[in-house]
């Protein structure tokens, strides 16, 4: 089960991620309580191993913008989370890295993984970044398949349920490992981690 822990903005947050095993983390590069500079990103991913995915988050930033906050903060993937067209994907496409499109269930290009040229599909709160539960009933299961990964609202409490559920790729947390808007919790962190890695296992 993969992990994404988004939004971290300390060096201690990371720490804990790292720690606790994430597959990835996320720096919100874009308009956001969790926001932090390209620089801040560069120093804050400087220690992470070359294993864990470090994430930069967009949101309706053109592809200049982009492409110069990507090389500022040295990030290994791009996450794209508003309502970029494919010609976003295509024209970062010679950079490289692995690109992320973020949607709500009832986003205009559906919850298929790659419709719009991204290699990894998260499906996210209508509210992305509230921390509000949603109905996961909403989603189109039927379209969901290959690596995607759930998010919006989950938490230690919850994403054991999610799992079992959904049985999503993997899963993506922020707000439900903070203790108040912006502001991460390791100890939550550590305890996500734990619960998914008990309910799905590693891999």
């Amino acid at each position: 089960m993969f992990v994404k822990v988004c939004g971290l903005s300390t060096a201690r947050d990371v720490e804990a991620a790292v720690g606790a095993g994430a597959d990835a983390i996320g720096f919100v590069l874009t308009a956001s309580p969790r926001r932090v500079t390209p620089e801040q990103a560069r120093e804050l991913a400087q220690p992470v191993p070359a294993g864990v995915l470090t994430v930069g988050v967009f949101r309706g930033e053109p592809v200049e913008t982009v492409r110069a906050a990507v090389a500022g903060s040295g990030v290994r993937a791009i996450q794209l989370h508003g309502d970029e067209p494919a010609g976003h994907y295509a024209a970062l496409r010679d950079l490289g890295l692995p690109l992320i499109r973020a949607t709500s269930p009832d986003g205009p290009d559906g919850v298929r993984c790659g419709a719009l040229g991204e290699d990894l599909l998260i499906v996210d709160s209508p509210q992305p970044g509230s921390g509000a539960a949603w109905d996961w009933d909403t989603l189109d299961r039927d379209a969901l398949a290959g690596h995607w990964l759930l998010a919006g609202g989950l938490h230690a409490g919850n994403v054991g349920a999610a799992i079992d559920a959904l049985r999503p790729w993997g899963v993506d947390v922020s707000s439900g490992v903070e203790v108040s808007r912006g502001v991460k919790d390791p100890g939550l962190i550590r305890d996500f981690l734990a619960t998914v890695r008990a309910r799905a296992g590693h891999g």
